[in-house]
């Protein structure tokens, strides 16, 4: 099998400026991954993984269900590695997406706006049901291998980095593989580690990747008692918190990572309060770019 190469070892910001005095706030820049965002990590693994097994290839095509970031990583991937692809995407699914993922040759199936990611769930399952032998049907949603990525990498990187001083960690729930992969080892090699795991405040909101799990169809990789704290974010403050960084710091964030800024803000305000030592790290999943013609930006 092909290596792809250039997954990982992502660089960790230092935005300590942006935290009250005493507290420390670092952010993995997920854009740094070939396809741009942190969800290359989990789509490598659930490929590698499903070729080892023998489930994809020889004619399989791989089919999932996305809003764009593991569409866009499958489809390097696969490009990279000669397999054939099959999206059901979201008819709200952004241009700039959408061209990234037809010229990396996926085939798109697009499903209704108003159901969101949801509804794209929904169509691959039944499509991957009538054909079962023509398509390995990757399921991030409810693949080991989605939170495994992170276990291995991610949590790895960010201890590293931090030299083993992260306190607190705050990540966006979408799939949920990023919080519960990272959380799950970050605890192990640092017990008193606190997790706070991220997700928009209302059903009707605009932060695409992150999913309001009172209201959506919850991933089979969720595990619900992680968190020692589930922090909601108004769509609004996600805005907010990205036109400001984009304004004082020069950096562009998508929604779900300026979510998590917005969250991990909380958290530092809140250590700094405790007046104990802190060091504060979220995720930002990707960068601002793809987003460009959302209106919030000119506010």
């Amino acid at each position: 099998m092909a290596d792809v190469g250039g997954v990982g070892n992502t660089p960790l910001l230092d935005l300590s400026e942006l935290a009250p005095e005493g507290v420390k706030l670092f952010a993995k820049a997920e854009w740094y991954n070939p396809g741009g965002s942190v969800k290359d990590r989990a789509g490598w693994r659930i490929v590698s993984d499903a070729l080892k097994r023998g489930d994809l290839g020889r004619g399989k095509m791989l089919l999932d269900a996305t809003s764009g970031n593991t569409g866009i990583a499958y489809a390097w991937i696969c490009a990279r590695l000669g397999l054939k692809l099959t999206l059901a995407v979201p008819g709200t699914v952004n241009a700039h997406r959408r061209s990234i993922l037809e010229a990396y040759g996926a085939e798109l199936l697009f499903t209704s706006p108003l159901e969101g990611t949801d509804g794209a769930i929904r169509e691959a399952r039944l499509i991957a049901a009538a054909e079962p032998g023509k398509y390995y049907y990757a399921d991030q949603y409810n693949n080991e291998s989605n939170w495994r990525a992170h276990y291995e990498t991610t949590a790895e990187e960010i201890f590293a980095q931090t030299r083993g001083g992260v306190t607190h960690f705050v990540a966006g729930l979408g799939t949920s593989g990023t919080f519960v992969g990272t959380g799950r080892r970050l605890r192990e090699l640092r017990r008193d580690v606190k997790l706070f795991s991220v997700e928009p405040d209302a059903a009707l909101h605009g932060l695409e990747g992150l999913k309001h799990m009172a209201t959506a169809v919850v991933p089979g990789i969720y595990d619900r008692s992680l968190a020692d704290e589930r922090l909601e974010v108004a769509t609004e403050d996600a805005q907010a918190a990205a036109r400001k960084l984009a304004r004082e710091r020069g950096l562009l964030l998508g929604p779900s990572g300026a979510a998590a800024l917005a969250a991990a803000l909380r958290v530092a305000r809140r250590a700094a309060e405790d007046g104990r030592p802190a060091a504060v790290v979220t995720i930002f999943p990707d960068s601002g770019e793809r987003y460009l013609g959302e209106r919030y930006w000119i506010k």
